[in-house]
């Protein structure tokens, strides 16, 4: 059997296997790629990856393939209660027309997955704020990363935010508390980070600019201002130059998460962009037990 797709003009340039998150179904990005291997999604009749960016009236093809007969809805599917929805809502800095912004607790993912059933999509796409729509994610945040995060009500704005991010016209500010003394006061990262896709490594540059805020002989406060957006970039790059994350257990140093607190030490602070000469600026309240690490270790926070 054999189910065909049209791409609307508002997700032209948008990756395959995210089209396929926000119009088919919240399916973990493993079983997308072995589908399109497979063969069993096509775009316009030939195999693609799940990185290849679709165009307006490509035919996106399902062969043979029933999602609900994967099981995914008991198995992936994430039904937060009314008391998780309300206590996620409490956390909107901002409500407008075309999309909401909050302050993400740690512990939370942006979509579902196989490991991770309870996601920021699936608890408002509940939400009375979502009636006559439902939630775009335009952008990444870790899971165990606290602080701005934007959610969109449409798909235009969802384009819209997805271009700018891409463009680098959204300015995100984080704050870490990282381990030992952070030598250089302030200045650019620049690396070239390795992930993998499908076994296979994949190199890219990334860039920084940061600047110490306060430090001691034990830990540092660190604001960094990412210039490209690479996976774990900033957890990387702390850890590159021997001074991680409080809280990180990926990239960590040998027996330095002994007697730390459980929370990963990274918030998104800040967030600013504009959209038709409009202004929009963003700040994250810092969470209790990050303001408390700060304390514990005599670090001060001043007006950034």
């Amino acid at each position: 059997m054999k189910k065909s797709y049209s791409v609307e003009k508002t997700f032209s340039g948008m990756r395959i296997d995210r089209w396929i998150r926000n119009i088919i179904k919240q399916i973990p990005q493993s079983l997308i790629e072995k589908n399109l291997r497979k063969g069993k999604i096509k775009l316009n009749g030939k195999k693609i990856k799940s990185s290849y960016k679709i165009k307006e009236n490509d035919q996106i093809n399902f062969y043979n393939l029933e999602f609900k007969d994967l099981n995914l809805n008991n198995k992936y599917k994430y039904i937060p209660s009314n008391d998780v929805i309300k206590s996620n809502e409490k956390l909107i800095i901002d409500n407008n027309d075309n999309f909401v912004v909050l302050n993400k607790n740690s512990g939370v993912s942006v979509q579902g997955g196989t490991k991770s059933k309870k996601n920021l999509v699936d608890i408002f796409s509940k939400s009375k704020i979502f009636n006559n729509t439902k939630p775009f994610s335009v952008h990444r945040l870790d899971k165990d990363t606290s602080g701005v995060f934007m959610i969109a009500k449409n798909r235009e704005t969802a384009q819209l935010l997805t271009s700018l991010f891409r463009l680098r016209k959204v300015h995100k500010t984080y704050l870490a508390i990282c381990h030992g003394e952070v030598e250089k006061n302030s200045g650019i990262w620049e690396n070239e980070l390795t992930r993998f896709e499908n076994n296979k490594p994949i190199i890219e540059k990334a860039r920084t600019i940061y600047k110490v805020l306060d430090k001691n002989s034990i830990c540092s406060l660190v604001e960094m201002k990412p210039i490209t957006g690479r996976k774990h970039q900033l957890r990387k790059q702390l850890y590159a130059i021997g001074n991680p994350i409080y809280g990180d257990k990926k990239y960590k140093l040998k027996n330095s998460d002994k007697g730390i607190n459980k929370n990963l030490m990274l918030h998104s602070y800040k967030i600013k962009f504009m959209i038709n000469e409009v202004k929009y600026n963003y700040t994250a309240l810092l969470p209790d037990y990050f303001k408390k690490l700060l304390a514990i270790k005599r670090l001060k926070l001043l007006n950034t």
